[in-house]
Order: C-alpha cells, then sequence, then structure tokens
C-alpha cells in the first residue's frame, strides 16, 4: 500500500525477473488509490445501519433505507476488488522477497512489517478509539470491556488485513522452507480464472455453513473471507514470474472487466427479484447456511472477486502509468495512512457528532477529511520520524 516504503506485501515495490528486481510504479498509485477507498468505505459504514465499522455501533444518525441499499450496491461489490488485488499484489511481490532473504528472514521481515502494527492497533490505537467513540455517546464502558467484552472480542479495527496477510505470509515461507524452489507457471488463462471462480464458490459456501459471513470472531480473523483472500494470494504467487504484474493481456483484461460488470449491472435486478429492499433486516439468509441465497451470494463474490480484481489490475497498469509528487507523496504514506486510519476516523466522527447533519451529509464529509487527514499524517510519518523505518 505504499510506494517507497509499500504497503503490507513488502517494504520496497520489486519483484524478480531472474534474479533483478524491478519497480512497477502502477501498482504503487494502484495501492494508494485502494488504501484512499477503504478509509472512505469506512467512514461511510460508520453511518449505516447494517454495520461493519465500530463507530456504527454507537452512531448518532444513519443513512435512510433506500440510501443505504444504494451504498451497499457501490461498496460491496467494490470492496470484493479491493480486498481481492491487494492480497493478489501481496502474493506477486511475495516470491522475489523470500528469494532474495530466504524464508526464514522474508518470514522475520513480515512478523516485524505486519505484525507490529497489528498488536500496537489491537492492544491499544483501536481499542482506545472505540472508547472514546462510546464515552461520546454518553456510555460509560472500561478499557477492558472495549478489549474483551464487545462482540468483536480483541478487535484491531482495519489492522485485521494486516494480521491475515501475516498468517498466509508465514504460511507461504514455511512451504517454500518445506519444498524449496518455486515449480514455474504459465501465463494464467481465461478458462482457468473461470475453474477457480467455480470452485471458489463453491469452497465459500461450504466455509459459511461453520462462519456465516460477517460473524465476528476473536481477533476479528474474518475466516468467512478466508477462501477468497488466500486464493487471490496464491493466484499471486503462481503469477509472480509471468508477467502479470507488469501487463494483464489485452483478452484476459477485457473479458475480466466485462464479466464483472455484468455481474454488478445484474445486481439491482438479483435484489428485485428476491426482493430485497432493506439490507440490514433481510440480509441472514445470503450470510451462510443452507440456502439458495448463500450459494447465490458467494457466487457473485467468486466471480467479483477473481475477474474484478485482475481487470482491477490491469487497468492500473494502463491508466497509472505516470505519477506528479501528490500522488508520490500518497504513495508513499499510504500503508501509514492505513495504519492510523482507525483513529483518524473515529476522532473526526466524534468530533462531527454535534452538528446537526444527517448521516447523508456527515459521512462524505467525514470520508473526504479522514482521507486528506490519513495520507497527510502518514507522508509525515515516514518522511519526518523514525516510523518510517517500519511504515
Amino acid at each position: 500500500m505504499t510506494a517507497a516504503r509499500q504497503a503490507p506485501d513488502d517494504r520496497a515495490n520489486s519483484g524478480v525477473t531472474g534474479q533483478q528486481t524491478k519497480r512497477v510504479p502502477a501498482l504503487d498509485t494502484l495501492r494508494a488509490a485502494l488504501v484512499a477507498w477503504i478509509i472512505g468505505g469506512h467512514a461511510l459504514l460508520g453511518y449505516s445501519a447494517v454495520g461493519g465499522w465500530a463507530y456504527d455501533e454507537v452512531n448518532e444518525v444513519t443513512f435512510a433505507p433506500a440510501v443505504e441499499l444504494v451504498l451497499i450496491g457501490i461498496l460491496g461489490p467494490s470492496a470484493l476488488f479491493v480486498l481481492g488485488t491487494f492480497f493478489m499484489i501481496a502474493g506477486l511481490f511475495s516470491p522475489g522477497p523470500l528469494a532474495r532473504r530466504g524464508p526464514a528472514k522474508f518470514a522475520w521481515h513480515r512478523a516485524v512489517r505486519l505484525g507490529v502494527p497489528f498488536v500496537l492497533s489491537l492492544l491499544a490505537l483501536w481499542p482506545l478509539s472505540v472508547w472514546l467513540a462510546y464515552h461520546a455517546a454518553g456510555r460509560s464502558v472500561t478499557f477492558g470491556w472495549v478489549l474483551v467484552g464487545r462482540e468483536r472480542m480483541l478487535d484491531s479495527g482495519a489492522l485485521w488485513f494486516a494480521e491475515v496477510l501475516l498468517v498466509f505470509s508465514l504460511a507461504y515461507a514455511s512451504w517454500r522452507a518445506v519444498t524449496g524452489r518455486q515449480r514455474p507457471h504459465g501465463l494464467v488463462t481465461g478458462r482457468q480464472l473461470l475453474a477457480v471462480g467455480i470452485a471458489l464458490a463453491l469452497v465459500t459456501f461450504v466455509v459459511r455453513l461453520w462462519t456465516q459471513a460477517r460473524a465476528t470472531e476473536v481477533l476479528d480473523l474474518h475466516l468467512w473471507q478466508w477462501p477468497q483472500l488466500a486464493v487471490m494470494f496464491w493466484l499471486g504467487v503462481t503469477q509472480s514470474h509471468t508477467g502479470l504484474r507488469e501487463r494483464v493481456p489485452t483478452r484476459l483484461y477485457h473479458g475480466c472487466g466485462a464479466v464483472a460488470a455484468g455481474v454488478i449491472l445484474a445486481l439491482p435486478v438479483l435484489a428485485a427479484v428476491v426482493g430485497l429492499g432493506d439490507v440490514a433486516a433481510q440480509a441472514d439468509p445470503f450470510l451462510g447456511g443452507w440456502h439458495w441465497q448463500a450459494m447465490l451470494l458467494a457466487s457473485v463474490e467468486a466471480t467479483l472477486v477473481v475477474a474484478g480484481s485482475m481487470w482491477l489490475l490491469g487497468f492500473a497498469q494502463r491508466r497509472f502509468s505516470g505519477t506528479g509528487p501528490m500522488v508520490a507523496g500518497a504513495a508513499r504514506g499510504s500503508f501509514a495512512a492505513f495504519v492510523i486510519q482507525g483513529p483518524v476516523l473515529i476522532l473526526l466522527a466524534v468530533a462531527l457528532r454535534p452538528l446537526p447533519l444527517p448521516a447523508e451529509v456527515k459521512g462524505p464529509l467525514l470520508a473526504v477529511v479522514a482521507i486528506a487527514a490519513c495520507f497527510g499524517l502518514g507522508w509525515l510519518a515516514v518522511t519526518r520520524t523514525p516510523l518510517g523505518k517500519l511504515l
């Protein structure tokens, strides 16, 4: 998620072709854009009835159901693009650092790079922020209750992403330590992606028989999303030496874009057919269990996460080739922006709380201000403080 100082995948945006490293500036820019999207999305979710961000537990206003349905139609599909792309990029840039450092040093680097921010968020930054939000809402709670008494026990906020990526990275390092050199793979084809999507839909459905979508586990592991995230990480790893990170083939790019667009355009029709008008009240059968709605959601998600992520990667390669000082600065500070977004969003939401404004105004206002604040503070952190060595 950063440029000179990378996102959760590695400090330097470098891949390996033979023994040579190569920067891919377009992916630096893409990561910064995705971080901005995540911050903005969390700002809006704080005022939603369906939830998904801690401020929704104490929010003073919420979106009207019709507005929320539109937002879910926009944020839901794009969330799959974003998370899938992040994990695919992390996979694309994992074999190179592992080859240079070896499995043990690679694992240690990832443990520090991802684990330290995660633990700090888990035990201090995030619970303090949530505690402040509850007190601003007039609800007297203890710090200990915030840690272990909420439905999301030992919640780290947005840093669950780093937690899961660390698990995958350590698993990959262990696998390489046992198996040795990675076997080369050919460039993925459309048919192979179709097979991956079908298998992913089935596995996702089965996993959600056990843990429903949006379930709250200890450490907020998001186990219900692991099939999607693991597949995209694995896809990135297997494609790391095929040239995919530099250029998604035109035919594959257009094909994935058409599939993703078709599914997104079909979503309002599907919602009307199944009678989905109030997501917060009608979501349960879609989230898991032996329901056709759960299979439908798993299929839609699998299609979007595979096709959408591949299209987004290709889009960035074609559109984000140039960078100016502002874009470069945003890219450099984007991992720091990602790490600090939780406290920044909560503090700003608390500051906006007394204003007599509807959620339809507060949400977008919070999103714009938070994105600017997170990236500004993130850039200062990596360029003006010792934190730059970590972030």
